[in-house]
């Protein structure tokens, strides 16, 4: 499989003439690198020789602070925004942050015959960028955004990887600032680009759903001309997503759009639908569970379809699409099954998690760490959490871990179902209880789901009641 992950081709070198031309950058006192420049870092501790150096200045750090090391390492280019005391050859950029910024435009403007997608979303973002890189891979070399990189500092990290033999690029694009989605999409430059949905992530930092959906739709105003803008159907916001629309061509996704599913079969590690599309229907097997990521595969067949993908390649892609590392992973150990999801979230996908759990067999529990970035409501966003996750049908036990479990447990006393829930502000002092329900229920098979914002880290707790069975 062709993906930016496994490839061992070398990226293209750039020249010290390239490198200042497309940072806008003066070598110190005209002493340039003699030869070529193989790549361009951030992290000090991998370069070498034949990289550049680029120092960022964060609000507590100086990578400039690391430019004597580097070059002790045999690294012997930096790009700095201000000279410093090191023997090293430096491009001075007025900001290099910026800079950044400009050498992966230049990268990305060098590549022309690439066909781009951009894709952002409260929820699901992650797992349709898989499912695009499993389409797209299959039929020639594609960058593929790697982890989180899709901010302003990880997508022009990632255009510098292009390479002359990439055919298609997929770049989730991420907002925890107005203007963020407006700069790195006028970066990436795509044919197709779109919003997943208008979620709850986020609320903190843009004041409500109205400020996130005024900043995802940033993503709209840097699709080419000839281009198609993907927007969802059922969303909420689909009106004013609708208005943020600047190309001719759209395609819409979800219940009562141009791509949507139907006949759809929820099983409990997979599902199957019918694809409905303009160019026709497909029957599609997808390996992933949750009515959620039918959604997903529905918004990755509509990207697909606007930059001239076939419908038997997106059905192919689809059904041999994988899950990320920590997004509904199905793990079976010993006589349970054990569900990591731990790898972000956001109330929209606790709450579809919950129901991906209902579908398992055996006692079902739910572990759920803390949500994070949700800004002043996020002790009514918990508490709503509460409420609901106890109320889904199927889910005998939710243990709620960190700071905001009172605020769940409260959400949760207010239905019938309150007993089903117990909070702990930690998770060593979850992990005895965890233990004792599963001894409690023995012989019986359990499946247990884990998530959390990623800085609570439920995949720690999750493996320390692996380890104890």
């Amino acid at each position: 499989m062709h993906t930016s992950t496994t490839s061992t081709v070398p990226l293209e070198p750039w020249t010290a003439e390239q490198l200042a031309e497309a940072a806008q950058g003066q070598w110190h006192q005209g002493r340039a690198p003699q030869g070529d420049i193989k790549r361009i870092l951030t992290d000090s501790r991998h370069a070498e020789q034949g990289d550049a150096f680029l120092a960022l200045k964060g609000e507590r750090f100086d990578a400039h602070d690391f430019i004597a090391q580097v070059a002790g390492n045999g690294c012997a280019v930096a790009i700095v925004s201000h000279p410093v005391d090191a023997e090293i050859c430096q491009l001075v950029v007025e900001d290099t942050r910026s800079a950044l910024g400009r050498l992966g435009a230049y990268r990305r403007a060098r590549n022309p015959q690439l066909k781009v997608i951009a894709l952002t979303g409260s929820s699901g973002k992650t797992t349709t960028k898989e499912m695009l890189g499993s389409i797209l891979s299959r039929l020639a070399p594609t960058l593929i955004t790697r982890g989180n990189l899709n901010n302003d500092l990880g997508v022009p990290m990632m255009l510098l990887e292009l390479r002359p033999e990439h055919q298609y690029a997929v770049m989730e694009l991420g907002a925890s600032h107005q203007g963020e989605i407006d700069y790195t999409s006028n970066l990436v430059q795509p044919q197709a680009a779109g919003i997943i949905n208008i979620g709850t992530a986020h609320m903190g930092e843009f004041g409500g759903r109205d400020g996130i959906c005024r900043a995802k739709s940033e993503i709209y105003s840097h699709i080419a001309k000839t281009g198609t803008s993907i927007v969802p159907a059922a969303d909420d916001f689909s009106d004013k997503i609708h208005s943020a629309v600047q190309t001719e061509k759209v395609m819409s996704f979800g219940a009562g759009g141009d791509v949507f599913a139907t006949e759809i079969e929820l099983h409990s590690q997979s599902s199957s639908f019918t694809l409905n599309t303009p160019a026709g229907a497909r029957h599609v097997d997808l390996p992933f569970a949750g009515e959620h990521n039918v959604q997903n595969a529905s918004a990755a067949a509509a990207f697909a379809l606007s930059i001239g993908i076939g419908l038997d390649d997106i059905a192919a892609g689809l059904e041999n699409a994988t899950g990320a590392k920590g997004r509904l992973n199905f793990i079976q150990h010993k006589n349970h099954l054990f569900i990591d999801d731990t790898y972000n979230a956001n109330p929209t996908s606790m709450r579809a998690a919950a129901e991906v759990l209902a579908q398992q067999g055996g006692i079902k529990v739910m572990v759920m760490g803390d949500i994070g970035e949700l800004g002043s409501s996020a002790a009514q966003q918990h508490y709503m959490l509460g409420r609901d996750l106890v109320s889904v049908k199927g889910v005998n036990f939710v243990i709620a871990v960190g700071e905001f479990s009172p605020a769940v447990q409260e959400g949760a006393r207010s239905t019938q179902y309150g007993k089903k829930l117990q909070a702990f502000l930690t998770q060593a002092q979850a992990l005895p209880l965890l233990l004792s329900l599963v001894e409690t229920h023995q012989p019986q098979s359990m499946s247990f789901l884990f998530k959390g914002s990623r800085y609570t880290h439920m995949e720690t707790l999750m493996a320390d009641l692996m380890e104890k069975l």
